[in-house]
């Protein structure tokens, strides 16, 4: 009985814990309209990430890259979004994007077009190349 109320309990704190980003982390939203609406005013790329607590190199790439000091001089040059794939309401948005993996990142320019994606993990370095190539692409 205690070995199954400790597994419940774990079960119940892990997306608690899983969506907090770390500190140093890009200031994700949780709301695709909201980031949508903030790029067109702000001028900037978004970067759209499709992820999901129960998945290990999504939460790899919250704790461990998009914190990271390589890609951390790229966070002011996107608007983030942060979308949980289990969640009913991201359910048109993945479908649009064709999300069939997971993490999958959707670069979008400013007006909403598709700059490319990067589906699963990768390392830090990697990301912030990718990213310095997409801000490019979206001037």
């Amino acid at each position: 009985m205690k070995k199954l109320l400790t597994l419940l309990l774990a079960a119940i704190m892990l997306p608690a814990f899983a969506s907090e980003f770390p500190e140093g982390s890009p200031k994700f939203g949780t709301d695709f309209e909201a980031a949508k609406k903030t790029a067109a005013e702000s001028g900037k790329p978004m970067i759209v990430v499709f992820s999901a607590v129960w998945c290990p190199p999504c939460q790899s790439m919250k704790k461990n890259v998009y914190p990271s000091a390589e890609v951390k001089p790229l966070h002011d040059k996107f608007v983030w979004a942060y979308l949980d794939v289990d969640d009913e309401k991201n359910a048109k948005i993945a479908e649009q994007y064709k999300v069939q993996g997971i993490p999958h990142i959707q670069f979008l320019g400013k007006d909403g077009k598709d700059l490319g994606n990067q589906v699963g993990g990768v390392a830090p370095a990697e990301f912030a190349g990718l990213l310095t190539k997409v801000s490019e692409k979206a001037k």
